[in-house]
């Protein structure tokens, strides 16, 4: 998904819920949160995204722009609706959102406001995930210098998990940026 089309799916988002703040929690968060990500973070063509003020309208956003519907078959990329608790983010992350200003589109009067998780938040809620693709991601990102190894790691104290899923995560960090230190 390119930002062209991450505008289009959150202004989509916005006029199906009737909602203006539309929360993007997944992968494509990362084009709100940096202007230019590296195009190994933006292998997904699916935008993880809730309504903020009335998050039970995600149903209508799967339903109408979700995985095989008319707004998939005609443009390749679609919304998953999801909740608030589907972010396994560190404790705060919702005060850290990036806030995007999505221009109105035709018919629109007003424009979406995407709430894009900040992407320490983002690389520690796909670390949770833990599948190699979100390790992949957060390497991209280590690589890249979008986020710092010191912060992910402070931030990992405060995930919504268990010690031992914690501590595998900061070790799994280390050793990625200990790989991209040694160059192997």
């Amino acid at each position: 998904m390119d930002r062209a089309q991450f505008e289009h799916v959150i202004a989509a988002a916005a006029d199906v819920s009737k909602e203006r703040e539309i929360v993007v929690i997944g992968s494509q968060a990362i084009l709100g949160a940096v202007d230019e990500p590296p195009a190994s973070m933006l292998i997904s063509m699916e935008a993880d995204v809730y309504p903020r003020n009335a998050p039970e309208k995600s149903i209508d956003i799967d339903g109408s722009l979700g995985d095989g519907s008319p707004f998939h078959g005609s443009n390749g990329y679609f919304a998953h609706g999801v909740g608030p608790g589907t972010a396994q983010a560190p404790r705060g992350w919702e005060e850290r959102l990036v806030r995007v200003e999505i221009p109105p589109r035709v018919g629109q009067r007003e424009g979406a406001i995407a709430l894009c998780l900040e992407v320490n938040d983002l690389i520690l809620a796909k670390c949770v995930r833990g599948e190699e693709r979100d390790w992949n991601f957060a390497s991209a990102a280590i690589a890249a210098g979008l986020v710092r190894l010191e912060e992910l790691l402070s931030r990992a104290e405060d995930l919504p998990v268990s010690v031992s899923k914690r501590k595998h995560i900061r070790k799994m960090l280390a050793g990625i940026a200990g790989k991209l230190k040694g160059g192997t």
